[in-house]
């Protein structure tokens, strides 16, 4: 942008078109679509590429329920579906996985009355799915996925639900990011303040970069950034949520469907692994380890899915997701910082929504139109929530 280089050439410092800060789905996505679009990039983060919750290991991608069809379902069954092109476009340039697969999902149904219900939301999929089937089951496709005894009224297959790697995604976004030459990607750089009005971004290790436009997508880390560019709200505009999963090795199809379960989520995927997860803590001590809450889990995969047998755990990941005050992605302009812009929030749908939510945001760079995205995604509607008190 021309404000950014002025502004730079003044200050002797140098200017990108856009500051990402943020390396992990949501701040990939919205550096990649910019990049594309032949605007200068830098994304900075603080650690590492996928440090955060993008670098942990379901990757469940779940629609919400085909009832009660609303401007949000609709937003985010689109994202499901365009995901899939977006990822084979990605993996084409890049050569790498990302480990996708439309595996549909499977969902016991504990008590009778389940039954009815799924039945009827078998009659919404119909109206709202296209050709993605909701369906009700006697017996699951394959025995031991899950346990006979977890379906006693049956259970719902749905063919509209997938996976990925969520490791797999966020490297080959970063190799997306690494094949054009306007983007940079500076690891280890942590964001400690900026001005919005000079757009102008002060690091840690003393360095600066003028913006003409920035966008938060440092997870948790996004709501400290946001509440410190006004009068601080009544109530933080987001809180951090822990997480913790496993991934068992388990010899078994990774084209499984994903299972889910009073929350309780088995996710296969390629190379002989199932990830299990995850747990939702608002209260913790260490927001990095592991305790008896996943072996918990564990277990109860293990009772789900006899296929798991005794496999053993390769590995226990806990982590932190931001869940924003209005439950929902927070995502657009700021309504008071017409160069800030918010790409956080987005607690369990991230990686469904992530490559939507960028678009939206990239075609509201450079004093475009604002993000087309649902208006509880939109950043005032949080800020209204928090300063209800």
């Amino acid at each position: 942008m021309a404000n950014a280089d002025s502004r730079a050439k003044a200050a002797g410092q140098p200017a990108v078109d856009v500051l990402v800060v943020g390396g992990g789905v949501m701040g990939l996505w919205t550096a990649l679509f910019a990049g594309r679009r032949g605007l200068s990039v830098c994304l900075v983060e603080r650690a590492r590429i996928g440090a955060g919750a993008s670098g942990g290991l379901l990757g469940a991608l779940m629609p919400h329920l085909p009832d009660h069809w609303n401007a949000k379902k609709a937003f985010q069954f689109d994202a499901l579906v365009s995901l899939e092109r977006e990822i084979a476009v990605l993996e084409a340039e890049t050569g790498l996985s990302a480990g996708y697969r439309r595996c549909g999902r499977l969902m016991p149904l504990p008590r009778p009355h389940h039954r009815d219900i799924a039945l009827g939301h078998a009659r919404d999929a119909e109206a709202v799915w296209g050709p993605f089937s909701f369906e009700v089951l006697d017996a699951a496709p394959v025995a031991g996925w899950p346990a006979a005894a977890a379906m006693e009224n049956g259970l719902v297959r749905d063919r509209l639900s997938a996976r990925l790697s969520p490791r797999g995604l966020a490297a080959a976004l970063a190799a997306g990011l690494a094949r054009l030459p306007n983007v940079s990607v500076r690891e280890g750089t942590a964001l400690v303040r900026f001005d919005p009005a000079a757009g102008v971004a002060h690091f840690a290790d003393g360095g600066r970069l003028a913006f003409g436009d920035c966008v938060l997508a440092a997870g948790v880390a996004s709501f400290d950034l946001v509440s410190a560019l006004g009068p601080p709200p009544k109530r933080p505009v987001g809180m951090a949520v822990k997480g913790q999963a496993a991934l068992l090795r388990a010899d078994i199809d990774p084209a499984l469907p994903v299972l889910f379960s009073d929350g309780l989520y088995i996710v296969p995927h390629d190379g002989g692994f199932a990830a299990v997860g995850s747990t939702s803590e608002n209260r913790f001590d260490d927001p990095f380890a592991t305790d008896a809450q996943l072996d918990d889990l564990i277990a109860r995969a293990r009772a789900m899915a006899p296929l798991l047998g005794d496999a053993p755990v390769a590995e226990r990941w806990a982590g932190l997701r931001p869940k924003a005050i209005g439950r929902d992605p927070m995502v657009g302009r700021h309504p008071d910082h017409a160069r800030i812009h918010l790409m956080t929030g987005g607690f369990k749908v991230s990686f469904g929504l992530a490559h939507a939510l960028a678009r939206a945001v990239v075609n509201g760079l450079e004093g475009g139109t604002p993000a087309d995205v649902p208006p509880s995604f939109r950043v005032e509607a949080h800020l209204l929530e928090a300063d209800r008190g």
